[in-house]
C-alpha cells in the first residue's frame, strides 16, 4: 500500500492548499522543500520559491526551505539529495509543467522521491504545473474546440508518483474539458481529473481521491467506452467517442480510482480534508 499522500491544486489562490498541507503534517517542525523550477525566469522562480517559503513560515512551519533547481543549479547535488531524503513535504509551484518534468525525470532526486512516496509518510504537493506532473503522463497542449481535433492535444511523460491518471488544471476557467476527454478516450485505462482553480484533491493510498476547496473536480472515465476513433482517425480530423462517463466531485465526496467508484465520504472523515 502507498504510504505517501498527494495534494494537488488546480491553480489560482492557493491559501487553502498551504493550510491543508499544514493540517496534514504531524508537526510544525516538519521539513518542507519548495521547488519552483516550473518558472522559466530565474529571478521569478527565486521570488516565487521564497514567497511560498514565507507563506509556510507565517503559518508556523519554521522548517521550510527553497530548493533552487534550474539551468545553473544542478538537481543531483549531494546537498539536494540529502535534503530530499529528510523532507516531510515537497511542494512544486506553478509554471511550465514540461520544463519542470524535464528537470526532474531521470534524476536520482526523483528516484528517491518516488521511493519515499511509496514507503514513507511524505506529502508531495503542487499547484497548477506542480499538480500536472504528478502522474506518469501529463497533458501540455490543446485549446478550446481545437483540442477535439487529432494532433492538437499533446501528452508527454510526467513524474510518475501515481499512474494511469491525467491531472489537468485551471480546468473550468480555461475550457479544458475537450483536451482531458480526448486524452482519456485515447488512453481509456487512464482516469481524467480536471481541477478548477482554488480547488484540489488529496489522494491517499494511491487510490482515494477527495476534494478540498470551494469548487468542483471533474472526473472523466473512459473505462466503459464502446467506440473511439482516436487511434484511427487522420490528423486534423475531429474525434468521436461513445459512452464516455463524467462525474462532478465536490467536498464531501470521493472517487476510488481502482474501482471507478463515486461515493460519499463518511461524515467523521469529511471535515479532515479541509482543516
Amino acid at each position: 500500500m502507498v504510504k505517501g499522500t498527494l495534494i494537488a491544486l488546480g491553480g489560482g489562490d492557493d491559501d487553502c492548499l498551504i493550510k491543508l498541507i499544514k493540517a496534514e503534517i504531524c508537526s510544525l517542525g516538519a521539513r518542507i522543500e519548495v521547488i519552483a523550477s516550473a518558472t522559466p525566469e530565474a529571478s521569478e522562480a527565486i521570488r516565487s520559491g521564497n514567497a511560498y517559503k514565507k507563506a509556510f513560515e507565517e503559518l508556523g512551519c519554521a522548517n521550510a526551505h527553497f530548493m533552487c533547481i534550474d539551468e545553473d543549479n544542478l538537481v543531483d547535488t549531494p546537498a539536494n539529495l540529502e535534503r530530499i531524503k529528510k523532507a516531510e513535504v515537497v511542494f512544486f509551484t506553478g509554471g511550465d509543467q514540461v520544463r519542470l518534468a524535464n528537470f526532474l525525470n531521470g534524476t536520482e532526486l526523483l528516484r528517491i522521491l518516488r521511493h519515499r512516496y511509496h514507503t514513507d509518510n511524505i506529502i508531495i504537493s503542487g499547484t497548477s504545473a506542480g499538480a500536472a506532473i504528478m502522474s506518469d503522463r501529463m497533458i501540455y497542449d490543446g485549446y478550446g474546440h481545437y483540442s477535439l481535433i487529432k494532433g492538437e492535444m499533446k501528452t508527454t511523460t510526467g513524474c510518475s508518483f501515481i499512474r494511469s491518471v491525467y491531472i489537468d488544471t485551471h480546468f473550468v476557467e480555461r475550457g479544458r474539458f475537450g483536451r482531458l476527454a480526448h486524452a482519456v478516450a485515447h488512453d481509456p485505462e487512464y482516469v481524467g481529473i480536471g481541477l478548477s482553480e482554488e480547488t484540489g484533491i488529496i489522494i491517499k493510498e494511491g487510490d482515494q481521491v477527495e476534494v478540498f476547496g470551494p469548487g468542483v473536480v471533474t472526473i472523466i472515465d473512459a473505462s466503459e467506452i464502446r467506440f473511439s476513433n482516436t487511434r484511427e482517425v487522420e490528423e486534423n480530423e475531429p474525434i468521436a467517442v461513445e459512452n464516455l462517463k463524467m462525474h462532478l466531485l465536490v467536498h464531501g465526496y470521493r472517487y476510488c480510482l481502482r474501482e471507478h467508484l463515486f461515493q460519499a465520504v463518511p461524515q467523521e472523515q469529511s471535515g479532515a480534508a479541509v482543516a
